[in-house]
């Protein structure tokens, strides 16, 4: 549902006419396609909570325990579809020459929306990475057989395509996701709260480097305070209308 959101006239002029355009998304844009929250109380599976199941040490030590619980999450966002702020987001690559989605999630949403200049911070639950030679390839097998999965070209041990915790983020990413903020003329943070590093000081960098920097959340966050406008809602409502009046 369209709603109607205040930007200053010059910050609207300023994006118009914008070639750079980043946007930074979290759990909230996905939180709106009904995708649960994997963490916390809320998250438990089996007594087990996500930190106890998301690491190199977990996997190594009962890889079966390990892809059990991803399957059943692939389980649960099989049938989940994108939402309109997803569609606003893929609409916007087509509107700037050049529109770099940067994304902390893993539900691989923004992919099936049609966002193609993608950097996914965190991985694909949908991607599995062979550990005897490193391939990294689809699978959208649900339910997964067998469990653990082989890959299908070695018949090697794979493991889910996600920055586990204990992790370093892949370096080639990060230095996308670096590279892109610190060009960017116009830098859009919508639907998570910047609390999580790296991801949580892109918008400041942005910033220092003189983007406009744009919040969408349904709440004020920590970065509410230093940017240059804060629209509060839901992405889906939100980035559908800020879309209408770039347009404008």
């Amino acid at each position: 549902m369209e709603r109607n959101i205040n930007i200053p006239k010059e910050i609207v002029r300023s994006i118009a006419g914008a070639t750079r355009v980043i946007a930074l998304t979290g759990a909230g844009v996905s939180a709106e396609s009904g995708v649960p929250t994997f963490r916390g109380e809320d998250g438990l599976w089996r007594n087990y909570r996500a930190e106890d199941l998301a690491t190199p040490e977990a996997f190594r030590r009962d890889p079966k325990l390990v892809w059990e619980w991803y399957d059943w999450r692939r389980t649960l966002l099989a049938p989940l579809a994108p939402n309109a702020g997803h569609f606003a987001l893929a609409e916007m690559e087509s509107r700037f020459d050049d529109f770099t989605l940067i994304t902390q999630n893993v539900d691989g949403l923004h992919r099936m929306a049609g966002s193609a200049n993608l950097v996914e911070m965190h991985g694909n639950i949908w991607y599995t990475r062979c550990l005897r030679e490193g391939d990294v390839r689809e699978n959208r097998d649900v339910p997964l057989a067998p469990l653990p999965p082989l890959c299908t070209r070695c018949g090697g041990m794979v493991r889910p395509h996600i920055v586990w915790f204990g992790e370093s983020l892949d370096p080639d990413i990060l230095d996308r996701a670096l590279f892109s903020t610190r060009q960017a003329q116009v830098f859009i943070v919508a639907g998570t709260s910047a609390m999580v590093q790296p991801a949580a000081s892109l918008a400041g960098m942005a910033k220092q480097n003189g983007a406009i920097v744009i919040e969408v959340n349904v709440e004020p966050t920590p970065i509410s305070g230093m940017v240059d406008a804060s629209l509060q809602g839901s992405s889906g409502s939100v980035l559908p209308e800020l879309l209408r009046i770039i347009d404008v």
